[in-house]
């Protein structure tokens, strides 16, 4: 049992780790987008690309809220029973499916999660889900109406360089801005420090090597 639990805490952290991986990737080419209206001077398509970014970033802080969510209840319900439930509750939650979803598309991810649905059955918990904290971490309203001044950051952000085709509200907004990307190996580390087995953690990053190539 406990082998089990452990080998789907490991896939757990694996998924979300991918699902963040696979958000930034997505934001890079918005980023992009962003950058060629603001030079065609098309600032409405600008301002919702903007808030695109700002979503996504929504989603990735509450990728790392679940991870966290995940490790705490490892530690006070039990690690075998809390993970085997976490991961059924993850797979009733749209939200997190749709991220899941769009992963199916790496083979190794694929085979991650058949072998994650044996041993489940194995384990004979499949079913369970988990309590009220997990759902209320999971079933967040949908992301509400940003405000004029955070898509003004990102404007800011994002397409410095053709500041001076952007609103003077945002050219102001621009020397405010403070950083908010952390690097790629520190959010790595974030998600790794739920392993505990340094074998354990050797095999996460050998998966998301195979998943990123």
């Amino acid at each position: 049992m406990i082998f089990y639990a452990k080998k789907i805490h490991t896939g757990l952290l694996l998924l979300l780790l991918c699902c963040v991986l696979d958000i930034q990737r997505e934001e890079k080419n918005v980023q992009k987008s962003i950058k060629e209206s603001a030079k065609r001077n098309d600032m409405g398509s600008a301002k919702a690309l903007a808030k695109e970014i700002l979503m996504s970033r929504k989603a990735v802080n509450r990728l790392y809220e679940n991870k966290a969510q995940l490790n705490s209840i490892s530690m006070h319900l039990g690690e075998s029973v809390a993970i085997a439930r976490t991961v059924g509750h993850l797979s009733k939650s749209t939200e997190v499916m749709k991220l899941v979803n769009n992963l199916m598309k790496a083979p190794e991810v694929a085979v991650t999660m058949q072998e994650f649905s044996k041993e489940m059955t194995k384990a004979g918990i499949i079913e369970e889900m988990v309590n009220d904290t997990i759902d209320t971490a999971l079933d967040s309203d949908d992301i509400e109406e940003e405000t004029e001044e955070k898509v003004d950051k990102v404007l800011s952000e994002i397409a410095g360089e053709t500041a001076a085709q952007l609103p003077e509200a945002v050219r102001k907004e621009r020397s405010r801005v403070p950083a908010q990307r952390a690097s790629t190996s520190q959010q790595e580390q974030a998600i790794a420090e739920g392993v505990d087995d340094e074998e354990e953690l050797e095999e996460l990053r050998a998966r998301l090597d195979k998943v990123r190539s």
